[in-house]
């Protein structure tokens, strides 16, 4: 890839990876994600169609990126994501697609979705007792995604990870479960930190989980673990190995430890609004471009205005910090 093309930030940060929200709808409310009730999703017309997505991935994918994330709301409650994943398969210089789920739906399109070129699926899984998993999800499902995790496998999906949410003084209980549920499994287990993008916005650092405290606590069920050099550069979980052969494990800590100085990721949400970080406080208008009469240039140009707008750090730890205005649900994981 030219240099002259490519994705740099100011901070010299290449960004090859991209997270394509394909709705704001779930099907669930997990607490760290969405609220409760009262909520007032994207009206349909405002979200991106196939076509409208698939035209900015191949924009994106001639200046370089190459990684795709589906993510939601809940992705599979869009309807025929398989087709948009076909799409996403055929444009050049689209290396691989991956998708994150809450499983609930898992179990009836795991087949339609491996055979139209999915290679990756990113399965959260917080809990593994019924009465907290409702607790977290503030409803039910917990067999659901049981049943979509074996689906998963059965249909050949090898790369399969469990997004568990760790939050202190509440999952500290499903550590070692989840721990041994992956091992038995042939599964990789993430955790990650709960961060402050709760639409009820009721987040403190005190609730924060830090990666190192479910470390110690693994080593102790299952004996030790090993770390592993990073696969690539822009990898944002630190993974480790159990001696024992029992598989991998890893961990997301973007409070207790930021990877802001590796991210290599832009995300697009539902409604077409590009955005350089989890946290940024600030969208560029795709659909705005895509809809009207612009040329490709145009929505090249607007990427990299949005690339060279992002800043050195998320800084969630510092005194200026302020959460975004939309919760995780309405930006996409």
């Amino acid at each position: 890839m030219n240099a002259a093309i490519e994705l740099i930030d100011t901070f010299g940060r290449l960004h090859t990876d991209l997270r394509i929200s394909v709705t704001d709808r779930c099907n669930i409310r997990c607490f760290y994600c969405m609220p409760n009730e009262n909520i007032v999703f994207k009206p349909r017309e405002e979200l991106l169609t196939f076509e409208e997505i698939e035209r900015f991935v191949r924009v994106v994918a001639r200046l370089g990126v190459s990684k795709l994330r589906l993510t939601g709301g809940e992705p599979l409650v869009r309807r025929n994501l398989d087709q948009l994943i076909a799409r996403l398969v055929r444009v050049p210089g689209i290396e691989d697609i991956a998708l994150t789920t809450n499983g609930i739906l898992l179990a009836e399109q795991a087949a339609a979705l491996r055979a139209a070129g999915l290679k990756r699926l990113n399965i959260s899984l917080d809990a593994l007792d019924a009465q907290m998993f409702r607790q977290i999800a503030r409803r039910d499902g917990l067999d659901q995604v049981l049943a979509g995790i074996a689906a998963a496998q059965h249909v050949g999906f090898e790369k399969i990870k469990l997004n568990a949410v760790a939050i202190r003084g509440l999952t500290e209980s499903q550590i070692v479960p989840l721990g041994r549920f992956a091992r038995e499994r042939g599964l990789e287990l993430r955790f990650i930190e709960f961060m402050p993008l709760d639409a009820e916005q009721h987040w403190t650092n005190e609730q924060v989980l830090s990666g190192a405290a479910i470390l110690r606590r693994l080593a102790e069920a299952f004996g030790k673990l090993e770390p592993i050099a990073p696969a690539h550069p822009g990898q944002p979980a630190s993974d480790y190995r159990f001696t024992d052969g029992g598989g991998v494990v890893g961990f997301i800590n973007p409070v207790s430890q930021p990877f802001c100085e590796s991210c290599n990721r832009l995300r697009i949400t539902a409604d077409g609004q590009v955005r350089n970080c989890l946290f940024s406080q600030e969208e560029w208008d795709a659909r705005a471009l895509l809809r009207g009469e612009a040329g490709d240039d145009a929505l090249e140009q607007l990427v990299r205005t949005c690339v060279t707008a992002k800043r050195a750090a998320h800084g969630i730890n510092g005194a200026e910090f302020h959460r975004p205005e939309r919760a995780m649900f309405q930006i996409g994981g």
